[in-house]
C-alpha cells in the first residue's frame, strides 16, 4: 500500500481555506493535490502548484484517494454520496447532512463501498474541550449536575451570505449546533428528552440567530446556548457538580491563530493562556492551566484510518447521532415542546473496527 494519501478539497471558502488546507499541508503522508473551486488564482497563490478544478472532475480523478467536503450544507451530501460511489474515502465539515435520513443513506454507502467517511468535529481537539476532558477524569466535581455550553458572538449587522439567508441547512444552530451537540454526546451521551427554542433577534434577520436547547438526562441537565447579540467576556463553559462548580472563558486560539496564518506546526500554536477555575464548595478557588488545542490528531487520524485500516477520528456512528439530536431540537422548536430522542445507536461495524477488534484479542 502507498505510504501517501492524495487529497482532493471541495470548496475553498472559510473552512476550506482557514481550517482544511492547513491542518492537511501539515500532516506527513496526505498530500493536497486537487482542489475544486472558482478561486483559482487565490488558490494558487496560497495553495503553489495545485490542480484546480469542478468538483465533478475532483471526485472523477483516479488518483485522489480522500475527498474531503467544505461546501454550503446543502452541497454535503451529494457530494458525499457521489464521492463514496467513485470509490473514495470522504471527510465531510460539519453539520454532516441536513437530516438523518441522508446521514444513514452516506453511512450505508460506506459500509457497502468499504470505505472510510468521517466528520470535521473538530472542536474535539480544542482547548476548552480537552480541559473538560480532564476536569471529568479528575473527579474534583463530584457527580455532575449541570453542563452549560455558550458559542455566543456579537454580530448585530445581517450579513448577504447562504448561512443568514433563508432556506435548507442556514441559520446559527446549523452553523453551531452541531459542535455543541458533538461536545455533549461526547462528554455524556445520548440524552432521554430535549427541549428547544430558536428565535430570529437581529433587525433585518431572515433565519434563526438565537438558540436555546436543553437536553435532559435522568441525573444531569445541559444547557445549549448560542446568539448573535452577545458581547463582552462571558463563560465559555460551566459544569456544576454536587463538590464544586468549573468555569472556562475565552475561545480556543486555533482557528485565529490559522486565519492570522500560522502554521499549526508553530510552537505556539493552541496554547491557551486562559486558565480554567474550578469554585469549590468548600470556599477554595483552584486554577487548572488550559490544555493545549490541537486539531492536527484529527487529519493524522484520517491518514491512518485509510493507509492502516484504524479507526476513523470520528465515527459515522457519531455523527448520525448527532444529527438525529440536531433533527430533534428543530422538531422541538417547531411544535414548541419537549420531545423524547427516537433514536438507537446503530451496530454495524465501523471502518477500522474489525482490525481493532482482531489486534485486541491478539
Amino acid at each position: 500500500m502507498s505510504e501517501f494519501v492524495n487529497v482532493g478539497l471541495i470548496g475553498y471558502g472559510y473552512a476550506g481555506r482557514v481550517l482544511h488546507a492547513p491542518l492537511i499541508q501539515a500532516i506527513p503522508g496526505l498530500r493536497l493535490t486537487t482542489v475544486a473551486s472558482s478561486k483559482g488564482d487565490q488558490i494558487r497563490a496560497a495553495l503553489g502548484d495545485v490542480r484546480v478544478c469542478t468538483p465533478q472532475e475532483l471526485i472523477a480523478d483516479e488518483h485522489i484517494d480522500l475527498v474531503v467536503i467544505a461546501t454550503p450544507n446543502t452541497e454535503h451530501f451529494p457530494l458525499a454520496m457521489a464521492a463514496l460511489e467513485a470509490g473514495k474515502h470522504v471527510v465531510v465539515d460539519k453539520p454532516f447532512t441536513l437530516d438523518l435520513a441522508e446521514a444513514e443513506k452516506l453511512r450505508a454507502a460506506a459500509l457497502r463501498k468499504d470505505r472510510m467517511l468521517t466528520i470535521f468535529h473538530n472542536r474535539r481537539w480544542e482547548s476548552e474541550v480537552l480541559a473538560i476532558d480532564e476536569v471529568l477524569q479528575r473527579g474534583v466535581l463530584g457527580r455532575v449536575v449541570q453542563f452549560d455550553c455558550h458559542m455566543n458572538r456579537y454580530r448585530p449587522v445581517v450579513r448577504k451570505r447562504w448561512r443568514e439567508d433563508a432556506g435548507p441547512g442556514a441559520g446559527l444552530w446549523f452553523d453551531l449546533g452541531p459542535h455543541m451537540i458533538d461536545m455533549a454526546l461526547h462528554f455524556f451521551g445520548l440524552p432521554q428528552q430535549i427541549t428547544a427554542s430558536f428565535a430570529i433577534l437581529r433587525d433585518g434577520g431572515q433565519t434563526d440567530d438565537w438558540a436555546h436547547v436543553i437536553l435532559s438526562y435522568p441525573d444531569k441537565r445541559i444547557v445549549l446556548e448560542a446568539m448573535n447579540l452577545a458581547s463582552g467576556s462571558l463563560p465559555r463553559s460551566i459544569l456544576h457538580g454536587t463538590q464544586g462548580t468549573w468555569v472556562k472563558y475565552g475561545l480556543d486560539t486555533q482557528e485565529a491563530q490559522l486565519q492570522a496564518g500560522m502554521s499549526p506546526l508553530d510552537p505556539a500554536f493552541g496554547i491557551d493562556p486562559v486558565p480554567a477555575v474550578f469554585y469549590a464548595g468548600t470556599g477554595e478557588t483552584v486554577e487548572y492551566p488550559t490544555p493545549r488545542g490541537n486539531q492536527l490528531p484529527f487529519y493524522e487520524g484520517v491518514r491512518d484510518a485509510i493507509l492502516h485500516h484504524k479507526p476513523a477520528p470520528v465515527s459515522s456512528r457519531d455523527a448520525l447521532a448527532v444529527m438525529a439530536v440536531l433533527e430533534t431540537t428543530f422538531r422541538s422548536g417547531e411544535q414548541q415542546r419537549t420531545l423524547p430522542l427516537e433514536f438507537k445507536l446503530p451496530q454495524e461495524q465501523e471502518w477500522g473496527e474489525s482490525e481493532r477488534s482482531a489486534g485486541e484479542k491478539q
